[in-house]
C-alpha cells in the first residue's frame, strides 16, 4: 500500500514538472502569456485609478469645514475651508484645504467647484488660478469652492509617486462635489464646474468617472491622450524632464496607460460643455482644443467651443469676454 501511495505522489510531482515546463518554454514564444503571467506574480497598486474602476467607486461624502475669513469684499468675503478625505481609497484620510467665496447677502446661492491649472508648489497660494474668475463668479451671486489641491498650501503632503499624486486630483474632485451638502449657503439644487488648463482635464476626467450631469465651463483645457499630456510639457521641468520620463517607463511597464487616458472616455460625459480657447495659446495649442470638440461631438456630448482670435493660455487680451460668455453659460443653465 506504502509503495502504491509513494508511485502516486511522485507521477503528480512529474505531472506538475511537466506543466509548469510547457508554461516556461511557451513564455519566450508568447508575449501576450509572458504579459499575462507577469500581471497576475506584479503588484499594481495603481490600477484602482483607472478610469473605469473609478467610475465603480462609491466616493463617500466628507464635511467641508469653513474656516478663517481670508478678506471681505462689498459683494462677498473669501474664507479658507478644509475637508478630511482618503486620496487613496483605503481609508487613510488626508486634509486639503481651498478657499471658498460666499456672497455676503442673505439667502442661499449656486455654487461653482473651481480646477485651477498648475502653479509651481513653491509660490502657490491658495485661490491662485480660480481667484480672478471666482471674483467675477461671487460678485454676481454664485459660491465659488476652490480645492487647493494635496501638496499644495496647507494641504497634507501629495502622494510620493508622481503618477499616483496626479490620480489623486480626480478623488479629491470626485468627493469634493460629492460632500457640497455639507456648504450651508448653497441652495441644495444648482451646482456648476469650472476649469482652466490642467484643471480642465481634472473636470473632464471627473465627469467621466462620476456621469454627473453638473454643466461645465473649460477654458484652455489640457485634452490630449495619457500619457502624451504629460510628455508636452515635461521640458519645463528644472531637469527637462528626465524624472518624469524615467517614472513614466517604470509606470508602461506594469500599467496600460489607455485605461488611464481620458480620451478613451468621454462618451460617459452626460454633462454640457462650453469650452473657451484662445488661438495664439502656446501651452494648449488651439488644435488640440479643436480635437477635443470633436470628440465630443462624436460621442454625442452637448458642447459649445468658441474660439478667441489672438488670445493667449489666460484668455488675454479679451479676457473679460470670457469671463462674461462664462457667467451667462451658467445663468441660462439654473434651475
Amino acid at each position: 500500500m506504502k509503495k502504491i501511495t509513494s508511485w502516486i505522489l511522485i507521477s503528480i510531482v512529474f505531472i506538475l514538472i511537466g506543466w509548469f515546463g510547457r508554461i516556461i518554454y511557451t513564455l519566450p514564444r508568447n508575449s501576450n502569456k509572458l504579459t499575462e503571467v507577469v500581471a497576475q506574480i506584479k503588484p499594481t497598486p495603481l490600477s484602482k485609478y483607472t478610469i473605469e474602476n473609478l467610475s465603480q467607486t462609491n466616493f463617500l461624502a466628507s464635511k467641508i469645514e469653513v474656516g478663517n475669513l481670508i478678506k471681505e469684499y462689498p459683494e462677498y468675503s473669501s474664507y479658507e475651508y478644509s475637508m478630511d478625505f482618503s486620496p487613496d481609497l483605503s481609508g487613510n484620510t488626508k486634509k486639503v484645504t481651498g478657499i471658498i467665496n460666499i456672497p455676503n447677502k442673505e439667502g442661499t446661492f449656486p455654487i461653482i467647484v473651481m480646477f485651477r491649472g498648475f502653479v509651481d508648489q513653491k509660490i502657490y497660494t491658495s485661490g491662485m488660478g480660480t481667484q480672478p474668475s471666482a471674483r467675477v463668479f461671487a460678485e454676481n451671486g454664485y459660491i465659488t469652492l476652490a480645492p487647493d489641491f494635496l501638496g499644495y498650501a496647507e494641504s497634507d503632503k501629495e502622494a510620493e509617486n508622481v503618477f499616483e499624486s496626479r490620480f489623486q486630483t480626480y478623488v479629491t474632485a470626485a468627493v469634493t462635489l460629492k460632500s457640497l451638502g455639507s456648504v450651508e449657503r448653497w441652495d441644495k439644487t444648482n451646482v456648476f464646474i469650472w476649469g482652466h488648463s490642467n484643471g480642465g482635464q481634472i473636470a473632464l476626467t471627473t465627469l467621466e468617472i462620476t456621469g454627473l450631469t453638473y454643466p461645465t465651463v473649460l477654458w484652455a483645457p489640457v485634452s490630449m491622450r495619457f500619457p502624451a499630456s504629460i510628455l508636452y510639457y515635461v521640458g519645463d521641468a528644472e531637469d527637462g524632464g528626465k524624472y518624469l520620463v524615467s517614472e513614466l517607463s517604470k509606470f508602461e511597464e506594469t500599467y496600460d496607460a489607455e485605461k488611464f487616458s481620458l480620451t478613451n472616455y468621454l462618451g460617459n460625459i452626460k454633462a454640457p460643455i462650453q469650452i473657451h480657447q484662445g488661438t495664439a495659446d502656446t501651452a494648449v495649442p488651439f488644435w488640440i482644443t479643436d480635437d477635443l470638440n470633436k470628440k465630443l461631438k462624436e460621442a454625442t456630448v452637448s458642447a459649445t467651443y468658441i474660439r478667441y482670435p489672438g488670445n493667449d493660455h489666460n484668455m488675454r487680451p479679451n479676457w473679460d469676454s470670457v469671463v462674461e460668455n462664462s457667467l451667462l453659460f451658467f445663468d441660462s443653465h439654473k434651475k
